[in-house]
């Protein structure tokens, strides 16, 4: 049989191990993909260190996938050998709970999870569930796409769903990983669009990136800068500190929305009152499914949205897994294979 190069997690909190493995066969219902490229998220660590319920070792990571069909199982019928694909958080259905009825696929209460239900894409080939495929335009490089199945839906599904409409103004909170693509985004749908970062040192970029206003989070009350320039209709909060998202709620417009995709385990605290006055309301946003993966790489194809990233082979995975979880890249790792 086959093999190929991968890379595992035998174990919770084991280190990220280069190994040789079988080429996977994809069974009934699955396509398998030739990996181009694969984006480290820090939602790797729920394998890395076992935190995800139900896990089950050893597990190839990665959710952030982009290759070319090269098998498909029996009954697979809308993807052929050449097609390029992406693969995301979101790994597939049960199509019968009541989420998937109504359309919300992404909470399926028997929803299979890329990287941590199944073997990700940290190799050289992994097997997925045909509904869990999006279809990449041709004009979109394999390396930069990998990103937009995570950070890149995460922040353009949030927008797209806040009510936000031309013309309203956005405030992105954090200028990093999601950050950077959350001003694109929201340039492009036609917004005002404010960059909040702390220090100044990613001013000069926000403003290339589209943001219209900078705001120095460290120089004053950022609520009050933000309602000196009118208030926030959205205030998309990427940057994973519940205080510092705390601290920007005041500064939402009236009827506007604060949308959490920053995944922090300490609560925001923000009062009743705080909502009453001014018709305010917190929204948090997940992923999404294929479909939404499909419309992420569409509009980002045809509005020039691009993650900033560092490339690494799969031999450096261990490297790059750090340099990401300690905060290090500009701004997202993408492990490349070598095959």
């Amino acid at each position: 049989m086959a093999k190929m190069k991968a890379v595992q997690v035998q174990e919770a909190g084991g280190d990220l191990q280069v190994v040789e493995l079988d080429v996977p066969e994809p069974g009934p219902g699955e396509v398998r993909i030739n990996v181009k490229a694969c984006g480290i998220c820090h939602s790797d660590a729920f394998v890395k260190e076992g935190t995800f319920p139900g896990l089950e070792y050893p597990r190839v990571p990665g959710h952030e996938v982009t290759g070319i069909v090269d098998a498909v199982g029996d009954g697979v019928e809308m993807w052929a050998e050449g097609d390029r694909v992406g693969v995301g958080w979101h790994g597939g259905h049960d199509f019968t709970c009541p989420a998937c009825r109504d359309g919300d696929f992404v909470n399926c209460q028997n929803g299979k999870v890329t990287g941590i239900s199944f073997d990700g894409g940290y190799a050289e080939y992994m097997c997925a569930p045909a509904e869990a495929v999006a279809r990449m335009p041709d004009d979109l490089n394999f390396d930069e796409a990998a990103p937009l199945l995570c950070a890149g839906i995460t922040t353009f599904n949030a927008l797209r769903n806040s009510g936000l409409t031309p013309g309203a103004r956005v405030a992105v909170q954090g200028v990093g990983g999601l950050g950077h693509l959350g001003i694109q985004y929201a340039a492009s749908f036609g917004c005002e669009v404010i960059a909040l970062s702390r220090g100044t040192d990613k001013k000069d970029l926000a403003h290339k990136l589209g943001a219209h206003h900078f705001i120095d989070t460290t120089s004053g009350d950022t609520a009050e800068q933000l309602q000196a320039l009118g208030g926030a209709d959205v205030i998309l909060a990427t940057a994973p500190s519940s205080q510092a998202i705390t601290d920007v709620a005041d500064g939402l417009a009236r009827d506007g929305k604060l949308m959490v995709v920053a995944a922090t385990a300490d609560p925001i605290e923000i009062s009743p009152m705080q909502l009453i006055m001014g018709r305010k309301s917190i929204q948090g946003w997940p992923s999404g499914s294929a479909d939404d993966s499909e419309d992420t790489l569409d509009f980002s194809a045809l509005n020039d949205v691009a993650p900033m990233i560092e490339t690494f082979p799969l031999t450096e995975a261990a490297e790059a897994y750090d340099r990401m979880i300690n905060n290090e890249a500009r701004f997202r790792v993408v492990l490349v294979p070598e095959g």
